[in-house]
């Protein structure tokens, strides 16, 4: 829909990233969709999220907005696999509470994959693109934009989807697939996060639609068997293909990833009768190891004395 290109503000000294719509034809909902990204952008002022500078239209008709330029990698690229779990499950946390921020101002993103998100050189961590974000209440009343229509989707592209079906094969959740507006709400949202998880365990996206466009997750541990099982647990749920089954809001996966770091019970996953012993002795391993060690030594006094 648009091509962005480094630019340099001459006003304020500074560089800027500019997004301009590829086609002075587009259609009207191409034009439509892009100024309420800007729009949508310019009302969620938060960390985690690209303000935008200015907007309007060029010499040759064109829409474009300026934005902050944004440094780092995206995060199909800055997630290696020897990187330690805290820190990917730390990074997924604050790409959960900038989802979760959007969605208190009413917003859904409805893309979210690895490709659209951000790691500066600092830590920070931006959800990028929200080129086809919406605001809740349009989506209820079905109000959605229905360009190309009659344009297959093209499974193999990686790209953001035109038209009926808007997202990211691999990513979309099951109700997107299917084109069916009215069941996508804020757990659609949860899905794509539940896929951007599933993506830092595994380095591969939940579903390969390529094969049969069948929506069935492989679990995670298939391709990692050293995913603890609570944290699959955690992943699968957000991943559900039936919206109800998933978390019902982006503050109930976080306090689940928090549970899980912590070493608390988890949610998602039902624990068997020895879990939570488990869990004490994985948490207070230290402090079991030193009474242990005390407890031995006091033995061998005793003995001979």
């Amino acid at each position: 829909m648009a091509s962005v290109y480094r630019a340099h503000d001459r006003e304020l000294d500074r560089p800027v990233a500019i997004k301009v719509l590829n086609d002075l034809q587009a259609e009207p909902s191409a034009r439509t969709r892009m100024l309420e990204e800007a729009r949508i952008i310019s009302r969620l002022e938060h960390p985690g999220i690209v303000p935008v500078h200015d907007s309007g239209i060029l010499p040759d008709g064109r829409i474009y907005f300026a934005m902050k330029l944004v440094r780092g990698k995206r995060l199909d690229e800055h997630a290696q696999p020897d990187m330690p779990l805290t820190d990917l499950l730390a990074i997924f946390e604050k790409i959960c509470q900038t989802v979760a921020f959007a969605h208190a101002h009413s917003v859904l993103h409805r893309d979210l994959k690895p490709q659209n998100i951000m790691v500066g050189p600092f830590g920070e961590v931006l959800v990028m693109d929200w080129g086809v974000a919406k605001q809740v209440a349009l989506v209820a009343n079905r109000q959605e934009p229905d360009p190309c229509r009659h344009s297959p989707m093209s499974l193999g592209n990686k790209n953001t989807v035109q038209g009926a079906v808007l997202g990211t094969p691999g990513y979309m959740a099951p109700e997107q697939i299917q084109g069916d507006v009215s069941r996508i709400d804020y757990r659609t949202d949860i899905c794509g996060l539940g896929g951007v998880l599933y993506f830092l365990l595994t380095r591969r996206p939940p579903r390969d639609l390529q094969e049969g466009n069948h929506p069935d997750v492989v679990l995670p541990r298939h391709w990692n068997r050293s995913i603890p099982r609570p944290l699959e647990a955690i992943c699968l749920k957000a991943l559900a293909a039936n919206p109800d089954a998933r978390y019902a809001t982006v503050g109930d996966l976080i306090q689940d990833i928090d549970c899980f770091l912590v070493k608390k019970k988890v949610q998602a996953y039902p624990e068997r009768f020895f879990a939570p012993v488990a869990r004490f002795v994985s948490k207070y391993r230290a402090a079991i190891v030193l009474i242990l060690a005390y407890l031995a030594m006091r033995l061998v006094l005793l003995l001979l004395s």
